[in-house]
């Protein structure tokens, strides 16, 4: 599967509608970004169950000011919506590899308790056991 552009008209639905999403936050004038991108491609056609994103940070400021992008490349890694990688910095395509391995190895239930559990912590009730 090649990359896909992500923006904010089909971000969400991407998310929502893939079990993994990869997304390469970027920008043409990056040159970081444009020595990662063949990377990024070359691993995105050994995978045809994870979507890969790409989202330019220029054209898409408000969805980079969202998601807090400070610094690009970043590489995200969404299961079920649920965002559980954010590194800045060229990923190596043996490090990607490895991300999507730990993306599809996870356990989601318990991911999803974990989440829920701190969740109550931070708002002050007792974690429900």
């Amino acid at each position: 599967m090649s990359t896909t552009e992500l923006t904010r008209e089909n971000l969400d639905q991407t998310l929502s509608d893939n079990e993994i999403v990869l997304i390469d936050w970027w920008a043409e004038w990056c040159g970081p970004c444009r020595a990662f991108a063949p990377v990024y491609e070359q691993v995105s056609e050994k995978h045809d169950d994870v979507v890969f994103g790409k989202v330019d940070t220029d054209a898409q400021q408000e969805l980079a000011a969202g998601a807090q992008i400070t610094s690009i490349p970043t590489v995200m890694g969404f299961r079920d919506g649920i965002l559980l990688f954010a590194q800045p910095g060229v990923l190596p395509a043996a490090g990607l590899e490895s991300l999507i391995s730990q993306l599809k190895g996870l356990d989601m239930d318990d991911v999803r308790a974990k989440l829920a559990a701190a969740e109550s912590e931070m708002a002050g009730e007792p974690a429900q056991g």
